[in-house]
């Protein structure tokens, strides 16, 4: 989620705002780091799927959301539908 969005913001709306979002934002949620197991099935399931617009990032937010019991996500992705989360909205 941080590198992702610290992309997009960094894309559309400039430095200033990756300030605020990495002084204001990410120090309040829980972030999850990626270790290299999570990185590694990731990385598999991504060769696996051998097909364009799905993301190393979706796959390790995947792997990372079974492991810790994360049934459902506020996304607008519909990979996480396709991998059997449930999605909000």
């Amino acid at each position: 989620m941080v590198v992702e969005s610290f992309a997009v913001i960094q894309g559309r709306l400039g430095f200033p705002a990756v300030r605020a979002f990495l002084e204001d934002i990410v120090p309040n949620p829980r972030v999850e780091w990626v270790d290299e197991d999570t990185h590694r099935a990731a990385s598999a399931a991504l060769l696996a799927a051998d097909r364009r617009g799905l993301s190393l990032v979706d796959l390790c937010s995947f792997e990372t959301m079974r492991r810790l019991g994360i049934r459902s996500v506020f996304t607008f992705d519909r990979h996480f539908r396709q991998y059997g989360f449930e999605t909000v909205p």
